[in-house]
Formats: C-alpha cells, structure tokens, sequence
C-alpha cells in the first residue's frame, strides 16, 4: 500500500525487503520500496541519494515508443510485429483492415480500440495455445493447461502444476518475441527460476532469445505495457 504520494513518486512497504529500492514502472511513476525497518524520510533520502539514476531512467522512458490512446481510421498501431495503418476495409459492413486481416467494427467513426482489442484477443485465445501446444511437442515439456489472459504487468507465467498464462497481447507482437515468451514459460515446467540451468535451458531451445528481449525492452510499450 502507498504511505505517500507525489507527483511522479510512491513509497511502498515490503515486509520481504530487506534494503531501500527505487524503480520505474511501466507507466513512469518511480517505486520507493521501503523495508520494513525503514521509515519514509530515509526512503525519502534514498531517492534523493539516487537522483540522477532516476532522472536517466525517466528519460529512457520518455523515449520509449507508445502506441496511441484512441485509434481511429488512420491510427499505426504494432499487428503482427509491424507498425499498420487502420484503413477502412470497404464493402456494405462496416469494416477496417490492418494489413491483410479485416475485422467488423460498429462504426467507422469515433474510438476503435475497444473493438479491435476485443477482436485481437478473441485472435490470441485460438492462436497463442496452439502454438503453445506446438512448442511444448517440439520441446517435450509437460503442459496441462494454457490460458489466454488481459496481464497488465507481465507476458506470461507458468504454474507448478503445469498451466502456462499467456497475454493476449502476445498475439500484435513479432513471431519470434511471441515464440520466446512460450518457450521461457514452458522452461520453466523444467526450472521454476532464473538459474543459470533456466537460461541454458532456453539458450538451447531458443537460441535468438536475446534479440527478443532486446525487442522487449525498446518495443514492448506499444503494446501497452
């Protein structure tokens, strides 16, 4: 829970933590992480100690690319790893296109987002789990159950009991980003951490794993998170 709040800035309690941490979200607001021996002015002196970290880090964030709030005809938004133009489609429905794919919409005027990613995700509960139950075949991995979910903080997610999560988003990125995040689940039925085992294991089954992340980290924003 926040103890205070400031433009730009939270202080969060972590009875896990054991030291002062600063981090920046996704969504630009920087996370004083206070241990539970701490207090808020030494969080407060720790942010302070740790300003020009921040202020690098915000302007990074500031360069990152984001996709626009409200999409309408003519709007680029990231479908299948590609900036695409929305373009009426034609024909007596209501249509618009991103590049090959058509998808029906209300109406051409006025705010298309909540339609089309209605429309994406009904696309990713088909396409992400086949593929899942692709990679695990090819892999060997003992999958029980995979689900498609609206994850605001993370790509995916593995349980020890077998079920891989995936975001829908999963489905507007590159095939490959797309291939790398089943495959990091699916490693780990194999390793439930980041061990050097876990990275060796996805080095062997995803060799390009690196150029992915590296897309993740300079891309992922414009799809949302």
């Amino acid at each position: 829970m926040g103890i205070a709040v400031d433009p730009g800035l939270v202080f969060v309690r972590s009875a896990r933590a054991r030291s002062y941490r600063l981090s920046l979200r996704k969504d630009g607001v920087a996370v004083a992480t206070i241990p539970v021996r701490g207090n808020e002015p030494e969080a407060r002196a720790f942010v302070q100690q740790h300003q020009d970290w921040l202020n690098r880090a915000r302007a990074r964030h500031a360069r990152r690319p984001k996709t626009a709030e409200t999409w309408a005809v003519g709007t680029t938004v990231l479908w299948r790893g590609e900036l695409t133009e929305i373009r009426e489609a034609g024909g007596d429905k209501p249509t618009v296109c991103l590049a090959a794919d058509v998808f029906r919409v209300t109406a051409l005027a006025g705010d298309l987002r909540t339609a089309l990613e209605k429309q994406f995700t009904r696309r990713a509960k088909i396409e992400l789990p086949a593929r899942t139950w692709e990679l695990a075949a090819e892999t060997g991995a003992d999958v029980k159950h995979v689900t498609v979910r609206n994850q605001r903080s993370r790509w995916g997610s593995c349980s020890a009991g077998g079920t891989i999560s995936l975001n829908w988003r999963l489905v507007q990125a590159p095939e490959a980003v797309r291939d790398y995040i089943i495959y990091h689940e699916l490693v780990h039925l194999w390793e439930m951490n980041h061990s050097d085992r876990f990275w060796a294991k996805v080095e062997q089954v995803c060799p390009a794993w690196r150029d992915a992340e590296r897309w993740l980290k300079r891309s992922g924003s414009l799809l949302g998170l």
